[in-house]
């Protein structure tokens, strides 16, 4: 399967975009709607004019039309056939291909094979089901063996249990494929499951490109770290396992439980959403809840921003506005925190110098 190279790539929104896509990688394009991240995909399928230069495995494919560079693209729409049944919409993959009948039979075998559908093949589209028709999707843009696949927003318009089933199955088939992927989405929590490497993408530039797990950390700069949600980032004094999957670190003198099994973490983020404030004692047991102050109050579009002093740790904590409303925070309040511990990010790398962006 081919490595992909965009070199200077300008069309509307994308601004001089440089980006290298892996031999065998699923790298995920980022961000908010609107940011080019559909146009690139586009552009790496030949659907659009642009200007610089495409190239598959160092050859520049921008004078070969979209049929001719093998490409499989699952659309975020799916554009299913409704006149056809499901066997017949796969099929429908391999018609550039000239295959014999008996060829085309046995692919489409196989994919129902793959995908988990063999019992769906007679059925028509509307006889089925959101995560079913992703699959008839899928098998469709993998019919004709394509040396690369682009997916976009490909289960935004899923349910949360079978959209997440899903990214597991997707992420394993990638993988046992082995097929270079572009996949495209603007939820944080997919591209952190999915990815092997991120490309964050504002307003047509690209501002990141790194494992998923540096995005968050080690955001480049502010506009990473506003799309992210501008963590809490907090650097450990030290760290002691606990056993059955947690550990102890200590963050500016607080001891904070956070859900790992390798062998030490050096930093732990917190999204300002998964900091609970309550007014009084919270019930229950002790564990990440400390007293703080609060030390400033931001309104902004979506939620109220809370900065609280804990320890020695500053930290922000956001809140919806009708949450807000009904309670009586003012700076210089003492309240009591809740963190979160099964959405405490950890990360284990001492080295915070180090990009993976090539």
């Amino acid at each position: 399967m081919p490595a992909i190279e965009l070199k200077n790539i300008c069309q509307y929104i994308c601004q001089d975009v440089n980006l290298k896509i892996r031999d065998k990688e699923l790298l995920v394009l980022l961000g908010p709607n609107g940011a080019g991240k559909t146009t690139i995909a586009n552009i790496i399928a030949g659907l659009t004019d642009y200007e610089g230069s495409v190239l598959f495995d160092g050859v520049a494919v921008d004078k070969l039309p979209a049929n001719k560079r093998e490409v499989g693209y699952l659309f975020q729409d799916l554009v299913l056939f409704p006149h056809l049944d499901v066997a017949a919409n796969i099929t429908y993959g391999l018609t550039a291909k000239k295959q014999t009948p008996q060829q085309a039979e046995a692919r489409v075998k196989q994919l129902l094979q793959m995908m988990k559908i063999e019992h769906l093949s007679s059925r028509y589209p509307k006889h089925l089901s959101g995560g079913e028709k992703q699959r008839v999707a899928l098998a469709r843009a993998l019919a004709p063996s394509p040396k690369v696949l682009l997916l976009d927003e490909p289960l935004s318009s899923l349910d949360v249990p079978t959209a997440k089933y899903l990214r597991i199955e997707l992420k394993q088939l990638q993988q046992r494929l082995g097929i270079t992927t572009a996949y495209v989405t603007h939820d944080l929590q997919e591209a952190e499951e999915m990815a092997d490497r991120i490309a964050v993408i504002q307003n047509g530039c690209l501002e990141q490109v790194d494992k998923p797990e540096r995005v968050f950390f080690y955001p480049r700069n502010e506009k990473v770290s506003d799309f992210i949600g501008a963590p809490n980032i907090l650097d450990c004094d030290y760290c002691r396992s606990l056993g059955k999957g947690v550990m102890e670190v200590g963050c500016g003198g607080l001891p904070i439980i956070v859900p790992h099994d390798g062998e030490s973490v050096h930093r732990i983020a917190l999204l300002p959403g998964d900091i609970h404030i309550s007014e009084t004692h919270p019930p229950g047991p002790e564990v990440n809840r400390f007293k703080a102050l609060v030390t400033s109050i931001n309104p902004t579009d979506e939620t109220v921003r809370i900065g609280l002093k804990a320890g020695a740790l500053n930290l922000i904590s956001s809140i919806p506005h009708h949450i807000f409303e009904d309670m009586e925070l003012a700076v210089g309040k003492e309240v009591f925190l809740i963190l979160k511990l099964r959405r405490i990010r950890v990360y284990e790398d001492k080295d915070s110098q180090r990009s993976d962006s090539n």
